[in-house]
């Protein structure tokens, strides 16, 4: 069944803009949206959008989002919005549903995680979608999609983080490097994509400047996983990305082609045009 056929669909909406243009298609598509939003997470314009109706729950509370769903009719749902990985490990208490799949895991990582839940909700009669389905339009399409392209040198960076990100995405240990003159600035972990453009910008300026051979210019790539799950942790690009790259130093972006979300769409790549940022959008697994 695809999304089209049902009139009602569920919405775990973690943090920033995307639950909420989930929420916005869902709706133009008069489908009905009843939204599990997450209190450490979500932001709470959520409940200005004309869901049918929004459900608060705690991170740890696997259980109250399973009979949330059931009560209301939920059989498929959609997972959008980043749900920070540290929040794991912070001081929120998981029931007993969440606390047996944390310790039946073997890895922590996100795609054991998430897809260990998206089980879990299967077995119930909950159905994860795909979290793009419904914002196709905004998928990266392939070609430099700003006004400048990457210079030689950028290329360099780009074909060169794309080996070190891949082997990384491997193991789900992150999917942004940052590049300076085909050497490894900063690579992603936890604290996600904008976080580690900013450090690599403070590694940069910490840097001194007549002793490094580096070249201060960074480029950032950005890729899917090497078997990407469409449903969860679809990689994402907006405007704070691109403002994150102009406090940091960065003049170029790559991202993947088909498996990229541009948030910000259009206002996105108008701010890279102002900045002089160029961003490359590859097929994935390009080198």
């Amino acid at each position: 069944m695809t999304i089209e056929t049902k009139n009602r669909i569920g919405l775990i909406a973690g943090s920033g803009r995307f639950p909420l243009l989930v929420l916005d298609a869902a709706r133009a598509q008069g489908l009905e949206v009843i939204v599990a939003a997450i209190k450490e997470e979500t932001s709470p314009e959520i409940e200005t959008r004309g869901a049918t109706a929004v459900h608060w729950l705690s991170l740890g509370e696997l259980s109250k989002l399973i009979e949330t769903f059931q009560s209301e009719g939920v059989s498929h749902a959609i997972m959008a919005g980043q749900v920070k990985h540290k929040q794991i490990f912070s001081s929120i208490r998981p029931d007993w549903r969440l606390a047996k799949l944390l310790l039946s895991l073997a890895a922590r990582n996100t795609d054991s995680l998430l897809g260990a839940i998206a089980k879990v909700l299967a077995d119930e009669g909950i159905l994860l979608e795909n979290s793009t389905s419904l914002l196709a339009p905004l998928l990266a399409k392939p070609g430099t999609l700003s006004r400048r392209t990457p210079t030689e040198a950028e290329r360099q960076n780009i074909t060169y983080g794309r080996s070190v990100a891949r082997r990384l995405a491997e193991f789900d240990i992150g999917q942004t490097v940052v590049i300076a003159e085909s050497a490894c600035v900063a690579v992603e972990a936890m604290e996600g994509t904008d976080a580690t453009i900013e450090r690599a910008g403070k590694i940069m300026a910490s840097l001194d400047a007549e002793a490094s051979t580096l070249s201060r210019a960074l480029t950032v790539v950005k890729i899917a996983k090497p078997k990407q799950d469409m449903r969860f942790d679809v990689p994402i690009v907006g405007l704070a990305t691109i403002e994150a790259m102009a406090e940091s130093g960065a003049s170029c972006l790559a991202i993947d082609a088909g498996q990229c979300l541009l948030l910000d769409g259009n206002v996105m790549l108008q701010k890279a045009d102002e900045l002089g940022i160029a961003i490359a959008s590859d097929p994935p697994g390009a080198s």
